[in-house]
C-alpha cells in the first residue's frame, strides 16, 4: 500500500484538525501513514506575545514527530498543510520545503504525489492562494499535485478545489465543522487512492 506522509504547522489547532481528518482518510485506504509538525522558527518571546501559543506548540511537538527529508524520501505522496499568513504559507511549512532541496536535486521527488491544504482565520483569509501556493514547489520538484477538486459531494460544503481548508473566525480552539472535516478526509482518501495505482502501476 501506498506510503503517506502528511506535514503540517499550526500554532492554534485548526491546521493541525485538518491534517488528523486528512491522516484518517488516506489510512481508510489502507495506506501507511506517518504525521509530522513542522516547528517554530521564532524565539520564545516572540511566542509569548501571541497566547497560547507556547502551551500549544509544546503539546503538538509531544504529539508529533518533527518532519525530515527521510520523511519525505520515504513517501509516496506527501500532503502539506499551513495556515494562512497574510495569504501566503507559513515561514515555518515553507522552511520544511526549503529542505527538500538535495533531493530535488537528485531527482528523488520526481513522480511522488503532492497535495496541499490550509485554514485561515476569515472568509476570504487566504485559503485558496496559500493551498495554491503550497504547489507551486510541488511544479519544481516534479511531483504529480492532487487536488480534492471538486470529486466528492463534501467539496460542495466545505473547502476549496485547491485543498481542504477551515475557516476559524480568530476562535482559539475551534473545532472543525462537519463538512470540514468531511472534506479534509475525501482529501486524504483520494490522495492515498492515486499514489496506490501510481505505485502499483
Amino acid at each position: 500500500m501506498a506510503n503517506i506522509l502528511v506535514v503540517f504547522y499550526s500554532r492554534d489547532g485548526a491546521t493541525e484538525a485538518l491534517a488528523n481528518a486528512i491522516a484518517e482518510g488516506a489510512a481508510a485506504t489502507g495506506a501507511t501513514v506517518r504525521l509530522r509538525r513542522a516547528r517554530e522558527l521564532v524565539s520564545d518571546e516572540v511566542m509569548a506575545l501571541a497566547p497560547g501559543w507556547a502551551e500549544n506548540a509544546a503539546r503538538m511537538n509531544a504529539l508529533y514527530e518533527a518532519p525530515t527529508v527521510e520523511d519525505a524520501q520515504w513517501a509516496d505522496a506527501i500532503i502539506i498543510g499551513s495556515p494562512s499568513r497574510f495569504g501566503l504559507v507559513s515561514s515555518e511549512a515553507k522552511a520544511w520545503l526549503d529542505s527538500l532541496g538535495g533531493l530535488w536535486a537528485r531527482g528523488k521527488l520526481a513522480g511522488k504525489v503532492g497535495s496541499a491544504f490550509c485554514s485561515s482565520g476569515s472568509a476570504h483569509g487566504g485559503n485558496e492562494m496559500t493551498s495554491f501556493t503550497l504547489t507551486v514547489p510541488m511544479a519544481h520538484f516534479g511531483m504529480i499535485i492532487v487536488p480534492p477538486g471538486f470529486a466528492d459531494p463534501a467539496m460542495f460544503a466545505a473547502g476549496t478545489p485547491y485543498g481542504a481548508s477551515a475557516i476559524t473566525q480568530n476562535q482559539p480552539g475551534y473545532q472543525l465543522s462537519q463538512e470540514e472535516r468531511a472534506a479534509a478526509r475525501f482529501q486524504g482518501q483520494r490522495v492515498a487512492q492515486v499514489a496506490q495505482k501510481l505505485t502499483s502501476a
